[in-house]
């Protein structure tokens, strides 16, 4: 792929029909996996480890680092210059609006976006009716 980068490409796995954007940049110090039918805009940065913080008065250096793996799961949507950060989870069939930066998890068949991810929605794609207290309570 046209400018992508990886660092330590052994901890990296990418399923059937999916693909990294053009100049995309992952940092696998942890394991990245990318799950089937993945879509990836352009300028992605996907991170599995940050330095850890210390007094304002040393430096960073020698300080060690914490890491986690970044699991994206199978038919996501990841719009151009999404940062997503250590030890994030992204559910099957949710969508990363461009610009976004994910610290967080996000539930299969969410729309999430903004620097400080938010939920914007959940995708639905039938009535689900759910029998509570033997009411029959109906969601859309």
């Amino acid at each position: 792929m046209k400018g992508v980068e990886v660092s330590n490409p052994k901890n990296l796995s990418v399923g059937e029909q999916s693909g990294l954007g053009l100049n995309a940049y992952l940092s696998c110090v942890d394991e990245v996996t990318i799950g089937d039918l993945v879509l990836m805009g352009s300028d992605v940065m996907i991170f599995t480890a940050d330095h850890n913080w210390c007094n304002v008065n040393k430096t960073y250096l020698d300080k060690g680092m914490t890491k986690a793996a970044v699991i994206i799961e199978d038919d996501v949507w990841i719009g151009a210059r999404v940062i997503i950060l250590k030890g994030v989870i992204t559910g099957k069939g949710a969508t990363i609006d461009a610009g976004s930066v994910v610290t967080e998890n996000v539930q299969s068949m969410a729309i999430v976006g903004g620097v400080l991810q938010s939920l914007s929605r959940v995708k639905v794609v039938r009535l689900i009716n759910i029998v509570f207290n033997q009411k029959r309570i109906r969601f859309t």
